[in-house]
């Protein structure tokens, strides 16, 4: 075993089976873990963690704690089932989207024409080939980037495939269940809740606070009390409230959303006694619109990385490497101020780096050496920009 300590991470070279007996009272987990697709031929991912790992991460856990974890679309089911064996109440799917996606799928025209000795028209060099600057001004032979051409055939078959560009990755929310209400476990543990102001859906104007009003005067069928109550102050100046959907802002994604008119909030307002049925008021209990003011796609509802140098550039050549502020906001949204985030698959460390910078303590697991020492300088970076940003 290997063990080093960078700041507030401790990271381990070992076998996270070994590791992970040793843990206790961890905060939460973020992690992302193999997928059990064999990405790339590599070894690491021909199967998803059993249930005995996820065991040993829930034992490790404090009792309330979240876990959050990717996992492929296709094999999503094989992930999580064995979370939720190992005890885990699952919580939700989180899904983040992305237009970076290469479709690999078999054309099934060529391989028909091929098989039946089928001319095929030459179209062309392939206009979304992405080719590899050479070294030399010759591209020798058998070197990835090659050109490629786009051909054409006539077969009943030309223009299907065996599978769609991947443009999402969902993720499950779980937590370690625990005896009595939430508001206990949280203030005996700290554990249990998501942080939901601080991970709020950026708002791009200072709307005054609104207050959502009962549909009568003693709150009757309604889950909101009268406008006196603080609990019904709603303040669209923090934001959002987030959702269980996260993309990357390209613009392939906001594609995706349709169209949008000015948001606003609420039902049609009924004037009985300065009281309203479902819509929206300000501390007088004048009626208002409680809408951010904004339109454009419906992307803007959901979080979105600000955009940031690529994690590549740190020398990081993990193939599933994810950004560092999606990441910084999955640790924000499930973990305790000051609180300790586990990565028991750390894989180049962008959780780790995630944590720090958000100021959390790190406990990083990771089998492969070289993954680790990269892991190790990413994170002794990040420990040193959250220390400039300190002092």
């Amino acid at each position: 075993m290997i063990k080093k300590t960078i700041g507030n991470a401790t990271l381990y070279c070992d076998d996270s089976n070994e590791v992970l007996e040793q843990l206790t009272d961890i905060d939460s987990c973020v992690t992302d873990p193999p997928y059990g697709l064999s990405f790339m031929g590599k070894s690491w991912d021909y199967d998803v963690p059993q249930k005995e790992l996820w065991e040993k991460v829930f034992a490790s856990l404090k009792n309330g704690s979240h876990l959050l974890s990717f996992f492929g679309s296709r094999t999503y089911h094989r992930g999580v089932i064995p979370i939720e064996d190992a005890g885990f109440e699952i919580r939700d799917q989180l899904m983040w989207l992305y237009g970076s996606g290469f479709p690999k799928s078999h054309n099934i025209g060529k391989a028909v024409d091929k098989l039946q000795g089928n001319e095929r028209e030459d179209l062309g060099a392939n206009p979304n080939q992405r080719l590899n600057k050479p070294k030399h001004d010759i591209f020798e032979a058998g070197i990835r980037g090659k050109e490629t051409r786009t051909t054409k055939g006539n077969s009943e078959w030309e223009g299907w495939g065996t599978a769609l560009k991947p443009a999402h990755e969902p993720i499950v929310m779980a937590r370690k269940p625990f005896k009595g209400s939430v508001a206990n476990n949280v203030l005996e543990h700290g554990t249990g809740g998501i942080n939901i102001d601080e991970c709020r859906v950026d708002a791009d104007n200072d709307a005054k606070i609104r207050i959502r009003k009962a549909s009568s005067e003693f709150g009757q069928n309604s889950n909101w009390n009268d406008h006196k109550n603080i609990d019904t102050v709603y303040d669209p100046s923090k934001g959002r409230f987030p959702a269980n959907v996260m993309h990357d802002g390209s613009d392939v994604v906001q594609e995706i959303f349709p169209k949008t008119g000015k948001s606003s909030g609420g039902r049609s307002y009924q004037n009985t006694n300065q009281m309203y049925s479902g819509g929206w008021a300000d501390e007088m209990g004048n009626k208002t619109d409680p809408g951010f003011g904004d339109e454009g796609t419906a992307a803007r509802y959901f979080y979105c990385p600000k955009a940031s140098k690529k994690d590549r550039d740190e020398g990081n050549n993990h193939p599933t490497v994810k950004p560092t502020e999606l990441m910084r906001y999955l640790c924000r949204l499930v973990t305790p101020k000051g609180g300790i985030v586990l990565d028991p698959f750390m894989g180049s460390g962008s959780t780790g780096k995630a944590a720090i910078l958000e100021g959390f303590h790190f406990v990083g697991i990771e089998l492969d050496p070289d993954y680790f020492e990269i892991a190790c300088a990413r994170i002794e970076k990040a420990v040193k920009d959250k220390n400039k940003e300190l002092f």
